[in-house]
């Protein structure tokens, strides 16, 4: 029973450090040490293997049948010109992974949780709270966060894809000036090791002007673990306090969803037909996508320079239609 994960590479697959046997890529027993000569006891022994893909450090292994194993999906987001991939952030919850990953469709958060009221995390530009949309995507999802500042609008959006992804931009945009869209930085995975326990695995798009280290790439984001005391954790509470304290797997029965939760109502829709039609012996969402075709994806931030118009009300409706036409009509 000891874990493979303290086995020793060899070439045709792992040696288990406790007692040598050795296990090839498929699963096989190739060799028992200490067994008698010319022992077949070797030929009864099998291994659970999955077949893996590994993408910028990440190790992604593939757990369904084998005559049904898709294409490992490949997001525009991947390759971002001048910009390097790199292993990120490695950090874990005391919590379901689903409450985990509602966060990533719910814009309003960052206008209260992150601004109004624990103080400024990122920008003050963030405690305008938003103009809110989602729409599904080829990809999945997304949310539209549109908040105007002054005469400029400045659209934020952010991609979830099922079950367990999503990504963001980097939390410094203060929508001070027109700019031209940005393009992800963090994509990250909500693992769940078990039923209340999740650990969040990151990629970064890195520019090589911003002079990170790889160790500086691989600290969690403020506020993503618990390495902050809990006085200032309760003080200033940030996404680790709000999704783990949510019990260790949040009751949806207890839950209040308004007009701002409709994405994370969508959000769950999508996991939940996944999951009911694999039971059905069909397919959850995106499986069968063409081999080696990049996934379109939108998350970005871009600003635009649009005066308000006469009315709170017809401004709202020009702030929702902004961050559609990003959707649309690019940006």
């Amino acid at each position: 029973g000891t874990s493979l994960e303290y086995g020793i590479p060899v070439e045709r697959g792992i040696r288990c450090c406790y007692h040598g046997w050795v296990y090839d890529v498929d699963g096989r027993c190739l060799e028992t040490p200490g067994e008698p000569a010319g022992s077949r006891f070797r030929e009864r022994v099998w291994q659970g293997a999955y077949p893996t893909h590994e993408l910028a450090g990440l190790v992604f292994a593939y757990m369904g049948p084998p005559d049904r194993r898709p294409s490992f999906p490949m997001y525009d987001s991947y390759e971002v010109p001048g910009y390097r991939l790199m292993p990120a952030a490695q950090f874990a919850l005391p919590c379901n992974w689903l409450q985990v990953k509602d966060n990533s469709m719910d814009p309003v958060h960052t206008a209260f949780l992150h601004a109004l009221s624990s103080g400024y995390q990122f920008t003050e530009a963030f405690g305008a709270v938003p103009e809110i949309d989602w729409k599904l995507t080829d990809a999945g999802m997304v949310y539209l966060a549109t908040r105007r500042v002054g005469d400029l609008v400045w659209v934020r959006v952010c991609d979830f894809m099922p079950p367990n992804v999503h990504q963001f931009t980097r939390e410094i945009e203060d929508a001070s000036e027109v700019k031209p869209a940005s393009r992800p930085v963090i994509i990250r995975w909500a693992v769940p090791n078990d039923d209340t326990h999740t650990t969040n695995f990151e990629l970064a798009q890195v520019d090589p002007a911003w002079g990170l280290s790889p160790e500086q790439v691989a600290k969690p984001g403020f506020g993503q673990s618990d390495d902050r005391p809990y006085h200032e954790r309760q003080c200033h509470p940030a996404d680790y306090d709000a999704q783990s304290s949510q019990r260790t797997i949040a009751v949806h029965a207890l839950e209040h969803l308004g007009s701002a939760d409709r994405g994370v109502i969508m959000l769950r829709r999508i996991v939940r037909d996944g999951i009911r039609a694999v039971a059905r012996g069909g397919e959850p969402f995106g499986p069968r996508r063409p081999e080696g075709k990049a996934i379109r994806t939108f998350t970005q931030d871009v600003v635009f320079r649009i005066p308000a118009a006469p009315s709170p009300e017809a401004d709202r409706r020009l702030l929702r239609a902004t961050g559609r036409s990003v959707l649309t009509n690019g940006s």
